[in-house]
């Protein structure tokens, strides 16, 4: 007797467990998800109009403000850093050689006739490369 009730129990807890396949299962439709209205701000009834003569806000470097918001505005150098960059000759440094360096007809350094060479042959797919060493 004691057999058939734990078996009856067992079944009776066990059938809320069934379903009718295990590929049949009800799953959510994802394209039936709706759209919801986007936030709208409040308008804010405690700002008041600026006072005549104060600078406005529109006079503010976008850029500037921009780039402080990301990196925090310039950073202390550290005394090694500040030291190699002084060795370097930081203060003789011309401020738009960046401009002229990468300009074709600037000659920084005597490049020689080989590597003037290299630098103006025509770009090819390396099918007419050749290579010789010397003996």
């Amino acid at each position: 007797m004691r057999k058939l009730i734990l078996a009856a129990g067992l079944l009776s807890t066990l059938s809320a467990c069934g379903s009718t396949g295990l590929f049949d299962r009800e799953r959510p439709d994802e394209f039936a998800v709706s759209r919801q209205a986007p936030l709208v701000i409040p308008p804010d009834f405690a700002m008041v109009p600026p006072a005549p003569g104060t600078p406005s806000s529109t006079s503010v470097d976008s850029s500037r403000a921009a780039m402080e918001a990301m990196f925090g505005g310039p950073a202390m150098r550290s005394a090694t850093e500040a030291a190699a960059l002084t060795a370097a000759g930081r203060s003789t440094a011309v401020p738009g050689i960046r401009s002229s360096a990468g300009d074709p007809g600037t000659e920084v350094v005597d490049k020689g006739a080989v590597t003037r060479d290299i630098i103006a042959a025509p770009e090819g797919d390396g099918q007419d490369a050749r290579a010789a060493t010397a003996q």
